[in-house]
């Protein structure tokens, strides 16, 4: 069902959204897609921005978790710079590696949010496993081949998605 597609909210970019947001929504942390999301999938080390927002997340005590498909050493690699925790083979669309960071982190599914740019993967997972999700856009344009498979059957859902709710980009959350 299309229903399962629809993300919470639309955010331009994931360093829109301030810590303060969260809090107000009563999320204690945020899982988070790592390619095209946290950082581009073709330049690992991250931007100013990126930085920014970490040290502001942790400032407020947000922890901020990978939840990705990636391989363990791809994941880590890609993270450590940042000292924060994953979760690689997170196997989305399913639910698993949501499941497994909210067990890791000892919250309700109440207490998170799911940030992602795919649809059919990120989206799908959060609702998946009953948490509050955000779309992001991809911070580059380009992408991994099999992401490119991914996005051509987004297209189509989204139109369907267009169809039925309000898909427009806010610039914070409500």
């Amino acid at each position: 069902m299309i229903e399962d597609l629809k993300p919470t909210w639309l955010i331009e970019k994931i360093y829109e959204i301030q810590p303060e947001d969260f809090i107000r929504h009563g999320f204690k942390a945020v899982l988070v897609d790592l390619d095209n999301t946290l950082i581009a999938w073709n330049n690992p080390d991250g931007t100013p921005e990126l930085r920014a927002w970490l040290t502001l997340m942790k400032q407020e005590n947000l922890p901020v978790v990978v939840v990705s498909n990636n391989n363990f050493k791809r994941v880590k690699k890609a993270v450590a710079p940042f000292d924060i925790n994953f979760i690689s083979r997170a196997m989305k669309p399913f639910h698993f590696g949501i499941i497994r960071a909210i067990k890791q982190l000892k919250l309700s599914q109440a207490e998170v949010v799911f940030i992602g740019d795919q649809l059919m993967t990120d989206i799908h997972a959060a609702n998946r496993a009953g948490i509050k999700s955000i779309l992001v856009k991809p911070l580059v344009k380009s992408d991994a081949w099999v992401t490119k498979l991914n996005r051509a059957r987004e297209r189509r859902a989204w139109s369907k998605l267009a169809r039925q709710y309000d898909m427009s980009y806010q610039d914070r959350l409500e």
